[in-house]
């Protein structure tokens, strides 16, 4: 498993505050983009705890199911950051370059995800034929 990108700890983790100084932003009174915010908050900050959670990982099984749950949580992170902005709570000049490290970080974990099952399938094919 020591063929993880090693940026992605503080990577993930740097993301993480910059969707907590957004939630900050948000304006107090507004219910609706503080509960949207609140969800958020929560998918965004389980991305890096997820990952760390991964590379601990004790096998590949359990890595490859928390990789799994990066990517769902940082979709999951994505489709409210696209609520914000699309319900007008938050103008996307504020919060394009948020969105676009959502999309960059969907696609680093689809291809982590994507790679870890071909070698775990791989790795049954060669036990299955021995």
């Amino acid at each position: 498993m020591s063929d993880r990108p090693l940026d992605l700890k503080p990577r993930t983790k740097a993301f993480a505050l910059r969707v907590i100084r957004m939630y900050s932003e948000l304006p107090k009174g507004d219910t609706v983009a503080r509960v949207m915010g609140r969800q958020v908050l929560r998918s965004s900050t389980s991305v890096g705890a997820n990952y760390r959670e991964a590379s601990r990982g004790r096998s590949k099984a359990e890595f490859v199911a928390k990789i799994g749950d990066c990517l769902k949580e940082i979709e999951e992170t994505e489709y409210w950051l696209e609520l914000l902005v699309e319900s007008g709570c938050v103008a996307m000049a504020k919060m394009g370059d948020l969105i676009d490290e959502t999309r960059q970080l969907i696609a680093i974990f689809t291809s982590i995800d994507k790679k870890a099952k071909e070698k775990a399938e791989e790795k049954k094919m060669l036990k299955d034929e021995g």
